[in-house]
This record gives C-alpha cells, structure tokens and sequence, in this order.
C-alpha cells in the first residue's frame, strides 16, 4: 500500500499556501511564474514523445479505442451520474472538482509500472497513455466546456484560447523541435523530472494561495471530505471492475486486459493540475482536490491489484513481452502522473 512521497510534497505544498498564501504582487510574480512553468512543463512532454513510437502503437487500434472510450466517456458519464449527491453529499465546488477528475486523461508512468508488475502488456501501455495524454490536451478542454459551463469558476472562451496557448502551443513547439533536442532530453530526463515536478509544486502553491486569500476552503469540512472519499472509492471500484470485464468480454486476452485496466482506470495527477490552473483560476484549488485524492488511491489500490494479478495461476505460463523493458523509458509524463 505504497504513499506517494510526491503526494506528501504536494500536501507540504498545501499547508505552505495556508500558512503563507501569495498576496498583492508576491501574488502577481507566482501567477506569471506560474504560468510560465505550465507552459515549459507541456513542451517537454511535447518533446518526450516518439512519434515513431505513437505510430507503431495504431497498430493495436482496438485496445487504444477501449482506454479512450473508458476515459473520455465512461468515466465523464459516472461523473454525470454523481451530480445526484449535490448537495447532500457534496458541495457544488466539490461535485465541479468531482466531474472535472473524470475529464482529466489517463497516466503514463504509473499505468507503465503496474501493468508490468502484472505481466501485462507494457508496449500497449504506453502507447495507450501516451494517447491518452495528448488526447486530452484538446478532449479535456472541450469536454469542460460542454458539462461544466459557467460553474466551473468562470470557465469560458477564454479558457480555451489559454489552454491553446499555455498548453497545445508548447507541446506541438515541442514535438517540432524534438529532431534536435530529444537526445539531450532523453540524457537529461532525471533532472528533467524534477523541474516537472517542481512546476506543478508551483502550480498548486499558486491555485491554494488564490483559494485561502478568496477563502474557499471554509466551504469544505471534515464531513464533506469524508464523503468525497467514499464517493471516489466507489467510482474506482466501478471502473476497475468495467475495464477487466469489459475488456474479458470484448475478447481482449490477458496481457492487454491487464493495460486496458490500468490505463482505463486511472486519471493524470500531472496533466490535471495545470489544466485546472489554466480552467478555474481561483477556484483551483478546491477543483484539483478530487484529483489529489483519488491520484493517491489508485496508487494503493492498483499496487495491490498488480501484486495479485503477478500471482496469478494464469501469469505463470503467460511471458512477459521481450520488449517490454526496453520500451518502458518511452514514457512521456512525470512518474507522479
């Protein structure tokens, strides 16, 4: 039942902005700053990936469609059906968080490792994250759009011109200049890794300074909080049972049952976070709330299932692909997607 060391780093970051919460022009130089490392943070996924990579990954259209469907439209589906709990079991703010979690794309790293300790497909795994990932750059806006209007903290076009600029902008800058600075980005990817993380930390110290200085969280309680968590254990449980069921009945065999679970079921830490940033503005600290919470259960609930699935009387007569760790370095996100 691992804890993220990168979820306590960002509940570190959490109480920095309630005790020290960015004002006045400490307020403006964090938002700019911000901003920038938004942007930086997309053009180095951008730059991280292979197109040759994605290209030779259509192959397995099937499986890609299934990840897609589960994570662009079933899971925006639940979080539809949830808007009965409003406001019984939840805030409005925290039901806009909710349903903007099943909107965010699915992960990468985190659906690489546990895929693999479950001598499951990892080559599909990637690729299914991958595709997922730049997917959602435009589905996830869109998809906002759509299902939360003007509730989403002032989500308009305008939010959609930002998302252009502050994300797709740098992630096709980076894929155009990956011809030249991919080598060095592949040889730098651990330092790398730390300014990605160090973005988001900015990211949300930012989003939680603008909720304590408009004082949102007094809007939120233990009780709420409880709630929010049985809410989120439910919408895991049903999308874990879907996507290896349904995947069983789609005829899917083992190894990629294994990728569609893990991929399907699970939402990006570090694509969300930014996009909640560039979306609701203020309000994004309560909205990236959700997204916390439920980054840090999947986390334990899926190494648990992983674990299980590696035993597995099947397992044992299943390979693992020859491939498969060569071809784990072409993940594309930080490891606390």
């Amino acid at each position: 039942m691992p804890i993220d060391p990168y979820i306590l780093l960002l509940l570190g970051t959490v109480g920095l902005a309630a005790l020290l919460p960015a004002r006045g022009t400490g307020a403006d130089v964090a938002s700019g700053a911000s901003t920038a490392a938004i942007a930086f943070l997309f053009f180095l996924y951008g730059a991280r990936l292979s197109t040759r990579e994605a290209v030779e990954g259509l192959k397995h259209w099937r499986l890609h469609v299934t990840v897609l469907a589960c994570t662009f439209v079933v899971f925006p589906l639940l979080g539809l059906a949830a808007r009965g709990l409003e406001p019984v079991l939840l805030t409005h703010n925290l039901y806009t968080g909710l349903l903007f979690l099943t909107l965010v794309p699915s992960t990468i790293q985190s659906s690489i490792a546990f895929t693999s300790m479950a001598r499951g497909n990892v080559p599909a795994a990637i690729c299914a994250g991958s595709f997922s990932s730049l997917a959602g750059i435009v589905v996830t806006p869109l998809l906002a759009a759509a299902l939360l209007g003007s509730s989403g903290g002032g989500f308009s076009a305008d939010s959609l011109i930002k998302i252009v600029l502050q994300l797709l902008v740098p992630f096709l800058a980076g894929q155009v200049l990956r011809r030249w600075i991919g080598g060095f980005i592949t040889r730098h990817k651990k330092v790398l890794g730390y300014v990605d993380r160090g973005s988001i930390l900015l990211v949300v110290y930012t989003a939680f300074s603008e909720g304590m200085v408009q004082g949102i969280w007094h809007q939120v309680s233990a009780v709420r909080l409880a709630g929010l968590l049985a809410v989120e254990a439910v919408l895991l449980a049903v999308m874990l049972t879907l996507t290896w069921y349904g995947a069983r009945a789609l005829g899917f065999h083992r190894e990629d049952r294994i990728a569609i679970q893990f991929a399907g079921s699970k939402k990006s830490l570090a694509s969300g976070l930014p996009m909640a940033s560039v979306l609701f503005g203020a309000h994004a600290s309560l909205a990236v709330l959700p997204l916390m919470l439920f980054h840090q259960m999947q986390l334990m609930v899926c190494a648990v299932i992983a674990k299980r699935r590696a035993h597995d009387p099947e397992a044992a007569t299943t390979p693992v692909p020859p491939a498969a760790a060569s071809r784990i370095s072409v993940g594309t996100a930080p490891r606390s997607d």
